[in-house]
This record gives structure tokens, sequence and C-alpha cells, in this order.
């Protein structure tokens, strides 16, 4: 028995035959001839048909993935198809493809580049390399006229990724976003990859997909030989090979929720251990999972893909199924947070140079899309009233004025006005909003007063604290919630929510990650709510803190400079 270490990305555990999937196998390129033999009208031609095939290959994708792991984690695909279009990068490779290069080797040359620069970086940028990877090979497998399907050491095809045999420990130097989202979580028993982190496009598919993971491993992980035992580790970030009797059984059990009821602190403080979900899908994995309700229930996904709004019956019945899903805990739904990244294509959305400091959220529902977000509320109301409605608590996205949650308040009360007028049944929910922003961290005073509760959204709050555009590789590395601005946003809402009857959650990554849980007690955060994947691990690490020394915790982060030093206090 051997044990090979990397970093734990999803906290389950797998045994399984080990599976070498080396897709550049494949993507061997010709020699190159003497650019004065290259028809380059020719080989514009033959790039333009690439970048459509590719074009089509994303969208099949991110479509594909949306059905599988929700529209939040799908929108990476959008990011892709950027990528085929960037100026820089088409202009160069037409460029060289003009100077006698043949297309496949302008392509390859030219995303090498690229990717050497993201490598040469920090942190979640250097891991957006793998993204342009992706895009490189879909190019390459047009342009080379080549399938998907990859050669392993002993010369025979891989299957499909998406029909590998049940028990498979998938190994490969690094997995892209589109080969991840192609994984049956039914058959695949585990991933281990030489390269990559926690937070790559790849690695949060495969957490939404609860396939065990561990990434960066490294060189060592080369010497697995195709065909050998593994046991993935993701929790402890270990892969083990050939693994006893006793890790087979330990690992066999980590299959089964470890913790279903609720948990508390080692000194008996509660904390809330809820789920995100983005789709229907998502409801059951997330009960079995042990979460103590819904925490973010992403509405957008009942309005992709579709060629008009829902209607408010079937906005009822999605939000009735998660509060029978949790009949005894709370479902918090968003209400529409479209705008920014989000873009409905039957909604005609304002075009602005910058979408992110645009209408967005809460701002879109009570301007342009009233008549929207009236029909949302109308079937809200009218489960709240429902068998286990009374758990049902809704958030407003994107608030940055008191205004906005004042209007919002008003148009419940006028929806349910109305409903009342009609004799329909409906109950007012707990109302609450997204503290995403500078303006609602410093207002979270006066929002506690206004509502119930305040989920901090750790995505946008971190793009607009730093002023970093979460999908602008330039900034990347700007892009860290555990930056001491970004904490101290954290701090100031939940300070300024102690001692009111407004609780505090957090939703997102952050809020999912174990190594982060005594930090975000010691903030004074009461819910925590994540992918579902990672909700056992997160109970079990409440268990183990003192809330006190969980507290301390807290003062010497928010005490601390620079995010290296807060992550240097974090790992010691």
């Amino acid at each position: 028995m051997r044990t090979l270490t990397g970093v734990g990305s999803t906290p389950l555990s797998g045994v399984g035959t080990a599976r070498w999937y080396r897709p550049e196998a494949g993507l061997t390129l010709p020699d190159r001839p003497d650019p004065s033999a290259v028809d380059a009208v020719a080989e514009l031609a033959r790039f333009a048909d690439a970048r459509d095939a590719a074009r089509e290959a994303i969208r099949d994708a991110r479509d594909r993935a949306a059905e599988r792991v929700g529209e939040e984690e799908a929108a990476v695909f959008e990011a892709h198809e950027q990528f085929l279009d960037d100026p820089e990068l088409v202009d160069d490779i037409k460029a060289a493809i003009e100077d006698g290069t043949p297309a496949e080797h302008a392509v390859h040359d030219r995303f090498a580049a690229a990717i050497d620069q993201f490598e040469a970086l920090d942190g979640q940028m250097a891991e957006r390399a793998d993204d342009l990877r992706d895009v490189r090979d879909r190019l390459l497998r047009a342009l080379l006229n080549i399938g998907t399907d990859a050669e392993a050491d002993d010369g025979a095809a891989l299957a499909d990724l998406g029909d590998l045999p049940a028990g498979t420990v998938l190994l490969a130097e690094r997995l892209t976003p589109s080969d991840t989202a192609e994984l049956d979580p039914d058959a695949v028993a585990g991933i281990a990859t030489v390269a990559g982190g926690r937070t790559a496009h790849a690695a949060i598919i495969a957490r939404s997909l609860s396939i065990p993971a561990v990434v960066g491993v490294g060189e060592p992980l080369r010497e697995v030989e195709e065909g050998a035992d593994l046991l993935v580790d993701g929790t402890d970030g270990r892969v083990v090979v050939d693994p006893d009797a006793e890790s087979r059984a330990a690992a066999a059990t980590d299959a089964a929720p470890p913790v279903t009821e609720r948990v508390a602190t080692a000194d008996g403080r509660p904390i809330e251990v809820a789920a995100n979900v983005g789709s229907e899908a998502e409801i059951a994995p997330a009960a079995e999972r042990g979460a103590d309700g819904i925490g973010l229930f992403r509405t957008e996904f009942l309005f992709y893909d579709r060629e008009a709004p829902p209607s408010e019956e079937e906005q009822y019945e999605a939000v009735t199924a998660a509060l029978s899903a949790f009949p005894e805990d709370r479902v918090v739904v968003r209400t529409l947070d479209i705008g920014g990244d989000k873009q409905v294509s039957y909604l005609d959305l304002p075009d602005e140079s910058n979408p992110f400091l645009g209408r967005r959220g809460i701002r879109l529902s009570l301007d342009e899309h009233r008549d929207l977000f009236e029909t949302q509320l109308r079937a809200l109301l009218r489960a709240a009233a429902s068998e286990g409605g009374e758990g049902l608590a809704v958030m407003f996205p994107l608030v940055s004025r008191l205004e906005e949650v004042d209007a919002a308040a008003e148009a419940v009360e006028s929806v349910a006005a109305e409903l009342a007028a009609e004799g329909v049944d409906h109950a007012v929910p707990e109302l609450g909003a997204m503290v995403e922003t500078p303006a609602a961290a410093f207002l979270a005073d006066r929002l506690a007063d206004r509502l119930d509760f305040l989920s901090v959204g750790t995505n946008d709050l971190t793009q607009y604290v730093m002023a970093a555009d979460r999908e602008n590789d330039g900034v990347a590395a700007y892009h860290d919630p555990l930056h001491p601005a970004v904490l101290r946003a954290i701090d100031r809402t939940a300070s300024a929510a102690a001692g009111t009857d407004a609780w505090v959650g957090m939703c997102g990554e952050m809020a999912g990650d174990p190594a982060l849980t005594e930090l975000l007690v010691g903030l004074g955060l009461d819910e925590l709510s994540m992918s579902a994947v990672t909700v056992p691990a997160v109970k079990n690490r409440v268990r183990e803190i003192d809330s006190a020394a969980a507290r301390d915790l807290a003062e010497e982060a928010l005490a601390c400079e620079t995010r290296a030093k807060v992550r240097e206090l974090l790992d010691g």
C-alpha cells in the first residue's frame, strides 16, 4: 500500500480501477510544411469552420452541464465561447496563417503562449489555463477531424468519458471543465490529477457531481499503472495505491451521509449547514447528504433554455417540491437574479458596457421586469401557505440601497393584498437580502432592522469589494475571499446583525470549504450554505470547533494586512 498526497477537492472517498485519460495522444500535429506551400485562404477558411464547430460543441456542453450540475456551474462554458472571439487570440492566429502557418499549428502556438502566461501567475488565474486548453483542444479536434476519444499507453482506446466502466478511477494530467461535465458519477469512483487546484472549474464541477477528487498530486501520480487498485480520499487529499481491506471498508461507508441531524459547535452553539440548489435535480441529493434545508435556491434555472418565462404555476410547483423535500427545514429562495453574467435571450436585457455594475438582480425586478417579479412573488406567497410552507424564506439579490428593500417589501405587501382579494391562500414568508455589495455591508445594521435575515454572497461580494470582475482573468489574482478587506466586510455584516432578530448566513464556495469553517464560525455566521457534497464534511468540522477559539482566530485574521498572511494563519 502506497499513499500519494494532493489537494482534496470533493470530500468523499471512492475505490476503483485506475484508467488513464490522455487526450493529448490524439492531438498529434502533422509536420509543418514550408510556408510557401501553405494556401492561406484555404487555411483561414478551415480556421473559421473550426471556430463554428467549437462554438457549437461548447454550447452543447453548456446545455448538458446546466442540466446535470446547474446553471451556475455551466456558466464557465459561456466564458469558453468568449475565448473564440477574443481578438488577441483570433487576430494573432489569423496573422500566423497569413504568414504561411497551417491553421492547426497557428492555433496550437498561440494558445500555448496564452496558457504559459496564465500558468506563470498564482491562484485562480493559473487555474484558468485549463479553460484555454479546453477551447484549444476543441479547435484542434475540429481541424484534425478527430473525435474526443484518447489513446491509453497500451494502445487501447479509452472509452468515451460519458460511458466509462463502473468503478473507474480516472487519472489524468488535468481535466478540463468539459471533460468533467461528461462524467457519470454512478460509474466514476474517483478522480486524481497531476495538476490542478480546488477552485479550478473542473474541480467545482466534480464537486457538483459528487465525484471524489484529489487534484495537484504531482509527478508521483504518473507512476500509477493502468489497472491498479486505487482509493481516492477527497477529504484528506490522499490517493492510496493497492489499499488494504480496512481502508476499502472505510471508503465504502463514506458514501452514506455521516451527519443527518443538525449540529452545534463543541461548546453548544448551533450552526445551520444548508445546501445551494440550482436545479430540481439537485434537491434530492441535498436531502440525502443531510443538508439542513436549502440556503440558496437559485430560480434562474426555471427561466433558461426556453422561449418564454415560466408561468406562476410552474414556479409554484418548483418551490413546493423543494419544501416537500425539507418539511422540517428552511428553504431560502432567491428571486430572479439575471443580468451581468446571467443572460436570458427572450428578455432582451440591456447591452451595457459594464453589466456587472449595471441593471441586474433586484434592480431589474423593480424596474424593467416588474411583471416577472410580481408573478414570482405570487408563486412564492402561495407556496408559503402550502403544506410545509412555513419554512419558506425569500431573499432579494444585489441589494445596494435601503429604498430597494423597502420597494421589494411593498411589492410583497401588494401581491399579498391582490391574492387576498382573489381569495387565494397565501402567506408572507421570511424576507432577507443578499449582501453582495459594499453598500449592503455598510448598511447591514439598517437592513437587519428591516429584514428577517441577511445572506452573504461571497462570489459577488469579493468581486465588488476588490473591484475585480470574477470573469476577467487579468484580475483573477484579486478575486480571493480571504483578502482582509472581504473578511472585514463579512465581519461588519455579522456584527451589525448581532443582537437583532435577524440571522446571518453565507452561500458560495467559501462556505463549503471545511478548512474555512472555524474562521466563518468565528466571524459570527449562523448558517453556511454550500454544494450538497460538502455538507457532511462541514457538519463534522462544526462539531470540533470551540466558539471562543474560533472568534480568536477570526480576530487574528481580521488583523492581517494581506491575504498571504491570512492564508499563512489558517495553514498554521
